[in-house]
């Protein structure tokens, strides 16, 4: 828990980095022999099981060159221009030391203290606390921080977060999370368009036009079905389309939530303050939601409130886990939840009124250059000129 950028850790990264883009292909794949199968059918309805494996078979072997250069093509462009999608759904900007002195130095001392590359940092603006990193290589890597965040904490929790982001940069974690981003979209976009063709195609007329073809046809035994091998390969089909788009998504999330631990280790390493990690943690609790962003930017942040099951598909482990970790391992003090400025209501010291609706009495005379027994005006006296009437007059009175 206490180590920070561990050599095996940023190698295994790596190494599933790899084998996630593996796992792409696959599933690309597998949803491309899906789509073979549901075509299939749709121009012979009374083929066998056999027939339509054997024939869908056929299709992806035709059809894998050209979808290893439609998933490469979406790769290149997810490389170059994930981060101009991301600051154009957050509307995240590049600042710099003159624009953010206070946070540009806190990173800024972060990265010289362990000699990491200075990412770039973004300001979003957003009444949510919360933060994140995106980038693929060293040229790309930046930091996003939301105003919300920087009018919430205080300096030493703005560095505890900034560090946290750091260790995911350094761990390779955001690479990781870059990857899953790609997998899960180009997965979901052949899901939703094999789902659309699905459930827009004509059956009725779909499955009866060959049964001519079908009976000139009667030597070849996988064409000896009746249209019950039609349907088991539709249930096929559609099994595998949602079994890659769950694939997809629980490959997101079994990049290991620990990487969530690493990064609160690795913030506590870097700035030497457990507390201040934990302070930024309870204030960031619950306040983190970042309206009109995606899925996907939700699971870079430092914390991500949208969950669903019951906790099984969430993306990062709770707050109060997180804390009790930093407590167990990095000997920290929780506060307990935090309430901030903001949450509490403003008291009300304008003294305009009264709960009647009347303004107040004007206040006795004070200070040095009061007496005891000086008399005070009525509220709707005129001023005489004298010491006590209201408003006093000369150097002294109110402005």
């Amino acid at each position: 828990m206490a180590a920070y950028g561990l050599y095996t850790h940023i190698a295994s990264n790596k190494t599933r980095s790899m084998l996630l883009l593996g796992g792409l292909f696959l599933l690309i794949y597998v949803l491309v022999f899906a789509g073979a199968l549901i075509a299939e059918v749709m121009i012979n309805g009374n083929g066998s099981v056999a027939y339509y494996m054997n024939a869908a078979t056929r299709d992806l072997i035709k059809a894998l060159p050209w979808a290893t250069l439609g998933v490469a093509a979406w790769i290149v462009i997810a490389y170059f221009f994930h981060q101009k999608m991301i600051d154009a759904v957050t509307g995240g900007a590049a600042v710099t030391r003159q624009e953010q002195p206070r946070l540009y130095n806190l990173l800024e001392n972060l990265c010289i203290s362990r000699g990491i590359t200075m990412p770039q940092l973004k300001i979003m603006d957003s009444p949510a606390l919360n933060a994140f990193a995106t980038g693929l290589n060293p040229r790309q890597y930046s930091v996003t921080v939301t105003t919300g965040l920087l009018a919430a904490l205080d300096d030493q929790e703005i560095e505890a977060v900034l560090g946290h982001e750091l260790t995911h940069i350094r761990n390779g974690d955001v690479q990781l999370m870059v990857v899953a981003v790609i997998i899960a979209g180009v997965v979901g976009f052949f899901g939703e368009l094999f789902f659309r063709l699905f459930t827009n195609m004509s059956w009725g007329g779909g499955w009866g036009r060959s049964s001519s073809s079908s009976s000139s046809s009667s030597s070849d035994s996988d064409r000896k079905g009746s249209g019950g091998g039609a349907i088991i390969v539709v249930i096929v089909a559609v099994v595998l389309i949602v079994l890659a788009w769950l694939l997809s998504q629980v490959v997101k999330l079994a990049l290991s939530r620990t990487r969530e631990y690493l990064a609160d280790a690795g913030a506590v390493e870097l700035t030497k303050n457990p507390d201040a990690m934990i302070s930024a943690l309870r204030k960031i609790e619950g306040r983190g939601e970042l309206p009109g962003a995606t899925s996907a930017v939700m699971e870079l942040c430092v914390d991500n409130p949208r969950e669903g099951f019951a906790d099984l598909f969430a993306t990062h482990p709770s707050v109060e886990s997180r804390v009790q970790a930093l407590i167990k391992f990095a000997g920290g003090h929780d506060p307990g939840p935090l309430a901030l400025p903001s949450d509490e209501a403003p008291a009300d010291d304008s003294g305009a009124e009264n709960a009647d609706g009347a303004a107040p009495p004007p206040l006795p005379p004070s200070g040095p250059w009061s007496h005891a027994d000086a008399p005070t005006a009525s509220p709707g006296a005129a001023p005489d000129g004298g010491p006590w009437s209201t408003p006093a007059a000369g150097p002294w009175g109110r402005h």
